[in-house]
């Protein structure tokens, strides 16, 4: 059954829900799902909204058209329409570690995201037998200061021939070009191995046990110029205890980094995820 999903935001005025919903109802959808929220220190309106397309009355080519028209311009809205029976297409990118790789291709394999996996990048070869083992290509394009600029520009076209619309950096260490993060904007996914913004940088589980820490965390965040300093999208931490060696806090660490990559991916793939400014809204 296919679903048509709007994100919006606007400025706050009173009529927006009745104007949205009486338009899909008049229209013979049937809504299944609509949340909204009101940032009263911006006065800016967020709503997702969700609806049967099986007898609605106008057709998938001229839903944005007609809404735009309709509303979009009487509101000064901001609003996008996504519909269910669409995959989109995700690039997945890795370094040397495995862990958010193997779990991200375990939920897929499970049939866990509505999402396909056309193809693996990287800038080693190291993590090859892993994509061989679910049946996905895997390039590499190994990285240095020299080639950086012409590696980057290959890899934008393979990605554009296999029709990618969003990309995940799983543990990628290699920091994304503006001309790529131009070209996917609140489209590349990032995992960082810290609860952000604090112990930032490379060695953030050394800064954490040297600081005495008592819970560390990991940040999914999209990719902006501004490095590890994205909308985040997705949060968490586990206790620590003095007990607890640079060992332990990396395991523990690894364990939360694949979860909360998962949950933010699985949030993007489910259109849940609302862009303003640098902040994220989140609908359950």
């Amino acid at each position: 059954m296919s679903r048509a999903i709007m994100l919006l935001h606007c400025p706050d005025k009173q009529g927006i829900i009745t104007d949205i919903t009486n338009f899909i109802t008049v229209n013979k959808g049937n809504i299944v799902y609509l949340d909204q929220h009101v940032d009263y220190s911006e006065q800016i309106f967020f709503m997702r909204v969700e609806w049967e397309l099986d007898e609605f009355l106008i057709p998938k080519n001229k839903l944005e058209e007609y809404f735009c028209t309709l509303y979009a311009q009487k509101y000064d809205m901001r609003f996008k329409i996504y519909f269910s029976d669409y995959k989109p297409k995700m690039a997945i990118f890795v370094s040397k570690m495995s862990h958010c790789l193997y779990d991200m291709l375990a939920r897929y394999t499970a049939g866990e995201w509505n999402v396909e996996i056309p193809l693996i990048i990287s800038n080693h070869p190291d993590m090859q037998h892993v994509a061989e083992m679910f049946g996905i290509p895997y390039y590499v394009f190994p990285i240095t200061k020299e080639n950086k600029a012409e590696q980057e520009a290959k890899e934008m076209a393979l990605l554009q021939e296999y029709g990618v619309d969003f990309i995940v950096l799983a543990r990628y260490m290699q920091v994304i070009s503006p001309e790529m993060i131009e070209h996917y904007p609140n489209k590349i996914i990032n995992i960082h191995h810290s609860f952000l913004p604090a112990f930032v940088g490379a060695r953030p589980y050394q800064a954490a046990y040297d600081r005495g820490v008592k819970i560390i965390g990991a940040t999914c965040h999209y990719v902006t110029n501004e490095l590890d300093a994205g909308p985040i999208i997705e949060q968490d931490v586990c206790r620590i205890t003095h007990k607890d060696t640079v060992t332990d806090l990396v395991d523990k660490g690894k364990d939360l980094e694949k979860i909360v990559l998962s949950r933010g991916v699985l949030n993007h793939i489910d259109r849940k995820v609302l862009v303003y400014k640098n902040k994220t809204v989140i609908f359950g």
